[in-house]
C-alpha cells in the first residue's frame, strides 16, 4: 500500500505541531505567533532543524545552538502520531477506499488523544482546550455517521447517555472526594469518551482504564519508582483504553458477553 508511504510524512508533521500544542498550552502561549525555539537557549530553530524526527536524529537529539539535549517527547510524539496515522489507513482499508469518513473522523480522535496523553504524562494536565472541543467534534461527527432518516434520536440519545455517564462517573469521585481523587479534567475528558465510543462501549473503557492504571500502578509501587501518595497520570490510561475501545471495542464486549453466557 504505496498510500501508507504519505500517510506516514503526514502523520510526522501533524505530530510535529501537536508538540508545539504540547508544549505551549500548558503556558498559555499562542501555538502560532512565535516561531520554535530551544527551550533551553530559547535560539529560534533554522527550517533545517524543524524536519520531523529527522533533525532530531540528524543532530542526536541535541540542540544546534546550545548543545543541550532535547526532550524525547518531540521524535516520541511525532513518531507515534505517523504510526497511528497508518494504522487507522491499513484498518480501514484506505487503498479501496479514499472517501472512508469514519477514518477521517479517527485522525482528528487521534490528534485529541495524542495531546490529552502527553500533557497529562508530562504536566498533569487534562486542558479544556483541548477535550471540549474533542467532545463537541465527537458528538457532531458520530451523529451525522453513525444515524440515518430512522434512528436521529436513538443515535442522540445514546450519545448523550454515553456523555453523561463518561462525565457523571468522575464527577462523583469528584464531589464526594472533594477534588483529591480525580480533577475537574477527568470530567470533561469522560464526557469526550462518551461522545467518541457512545454506550455501552465507554463503560468498557472505563473498565479497561482502571484494570489497566491498577496494574501499572502496582507495578510502579513494587519497583519503588512511585510511593503510596503519588500523583498518577490517570488521563493517560483513559486516552489509551479510548483508542483501543474505538478500534475493537464490539469485539471487546462481545467477548466478555460471551464469558458470562
Amino acid at each position: 500500500m504505496l498510500i501508507l508511504i504519505p500517510i506516514f510524512v503526514i502523520g510526522l508533521c501533524i505530530g510535529s505541531f501537536l508538540n508545539v500544542v504540547i508544549c505551549r498550552l500548558p503556558e498559555k502561549e499562542s501555538i502560532v505567533k512565535s516561531r520554535s525555539n530551544c527551550p533551553h537557549c530559547k535560539e529560534n530553530l533554522k527550517a533545517q532543524d524543524l524536519i520531523p524526527l529527522l533533525s532530531f536524529l540528524i543532530l542526536k537529539g541535541k540542540c544546534r545552538q546550545c548543545k543541550k539535549k532535547i526532550s524525547w517527547q518531540y521524535p516520541l510524539v511525532e513518531f507515534a502520531t505517523a504510526a497511528l496515522f497508518v494504522f487507522l489507513a491499513w484498518h480501514y482499508n484506505l487503498a479501496g477506499n479514499l472517501a472512508n469518513p469514519f477514518f477521517y473522523r479517527d485522525l482528528i480522535f487521534v490528534v485529541g488523544l495524542v495531546v490529552i496523553f502527553t500533557t497529562d504524562l508530562r504536566f498533569y494536565l487534562i486542558l479544556d482546550a483541548v477535550s471540549l472541543p474533542l467532545a463537541v467534534f465527537a458528538f457532531i461527527i458520530n451523529f451525522f455517521l453513525l444515524s440515518n432518516s430512522t434512528n436521529y434520536l436513538e443515535i442522540a440519545i445514546n450519545l448523550i447517555i454515553a456523555g453523561i455517564i463518561g462525565a457523571g462517573f468522575f464527577w462523583i469521585q469528584y464531589y464526594f472526594s472533594k477534588g483529591k481523587w480525580v480533577g475537574g479534567g477527568d470530567i470533561r475528558l469522560g464526557m469526550a469518551m462518551g461522545f467518541i465510543l457512545g454506550w455501552p462501549n465507554v463503560l468498557v473503557a472505563l473498565l479497561m482504564a482502571y484494570i489497566g492504571g491498577a496494574i501499572i500502578s502496582l507495578i510502579l509501587l513494587a519497583t519503588k519508582v512511585k510511593k503510596m501518595k503519588s500523583q498518577v497520570p490517570f488521563g493517560v490510561f483513559l486516552t489509551a483504553a479510548t483508542f483501543i475501545v474505538l478500534i475493537w471495542g464490539n469485539q471487546i464486549l462481545d467477548w466478555y458477553l460471551s464469558l458470562l453466557l
